[in-house]
């Protein structure tokens, strides 16, 4: 509801803008939507996005969006400016782009993601001079995309006998909580030593020590199935605090160790991302 309050707000105040957008018939613009970091070591992971989608355009200008308002307050105390996605589109039609691709960050087609889509989709029906825009899909929303994950974190984080990895998820109450347990199946078809588990979801880690446990497993590696190692990658999952995942492995008895990087710093994984922006780029 607040998303398209935004949306009818800025159609308002952009509504006599439109004859002028509309005389760049043809201008296309790309929106990067993400739920937002405040940690600066993590926002390398979208430093790396904007690269890549530079290579693959080099004569397209990128807009980004946070979609977590808590963030973009943060940031702004820090003098750092980011737009909701409402805002951001407000601004790529006041500069006159009439054709957008928007690509979400997010994992998986969980509910912030059809927001998300709502908004995108909407703009162009109330903002004059945006001729179209288009969504591309989140980073795992179909066979092949999850085939391509299983691959790669099987490969970039081989492990031995007595050894095992730990994806940590976000988890949500949304439907596509069941990405993750389909997720492990795929991760199952190539190795019985690969989990995911979630924070907010299903599986827990308590399923997962569960079969950590029956496996006779020694050492644990964890590692953020997130865009960026932010907030709970640093704290939920590698925190000091008793609470954290990494705390409760040791008190299980395991050793543990901690690959701190985000998704979006793996080149593979952004190529993904990239795939799918394509598709929805070239539908323009």
């Amino acid at each position: 509801m607040k998303n398209l309050l935004l949306i009818g707000l800025f159609a308002i105040i952009f509504f006599n803008m439109g004859t002028n957008a509309q005389t760049k018939t043809g201008k296309k613009g790309i929106l990067l939507i993400t739920f937002g970091t405040s940690y600066p070591e993590a926002r390398k992971a979208f430093e790396n996005i904007e690269q890549k989608v530079k290579t693959h355009w080099p004569d397209v200008d990128i807009y980004w969006a946070y979609t977590s308002g808590f963030i973009r307050k943060k940031l702004a105390k820090q003098g750092i400016q980011m737009d909701s996605p409402s805002e951001a589109l407000a601004k790529i039609g006041e500069a006159g782009y009439t054709l957008v691709a928007a690509q979400s960050l997010h994992i998986i087609p969980g509910a912030e993601f059809h927001d998300v889509v709502h908004t995108v989709k909407g703009f162009s029906l109330v903002q004059k001079g945006v001729g179209k825009t288009n969504m591309g899909r989140p980073l795992v929303s179909n066979h092949e995309d999850l085939q391509r994950m299983a691959r790669f974190f099987t490969q970039q984080l081989p492990v031995s006998d007595d050894e095992a990895v730990v994806l940590m998820g976000h988890g949500t109450h949304h439907d596509a909580n069941i990405y993750y347990p389909g997720f492990q199946y795929y991760l199952n078809d190539l190795s019985d030593r690969h989990y995911v588990a979630t924070v907010e979801g299903y599986p827990s880690l308590d399923n997962v020590i569960k079969q950590l446990k029956k496996e006779h497993i020694q050492k644990v590696t964890l590692t953020p199935f997130m865009s960026v190692a932010g907030d709970h990658a640093q704290n939920d999952m590698a925190g000091e605090e008793k609470e954290s995942w990494k705390s409760q492995l040791e008190a299980e008895g395991f050793e543990v160790d901690v690959v701190m990087k985000g998704l979006a710093e793996y080149d593979e994984v952004v190529m993904i991302w990239i795939d799918h922006l394509k598709e929805a780029f070239d539908e323009l």
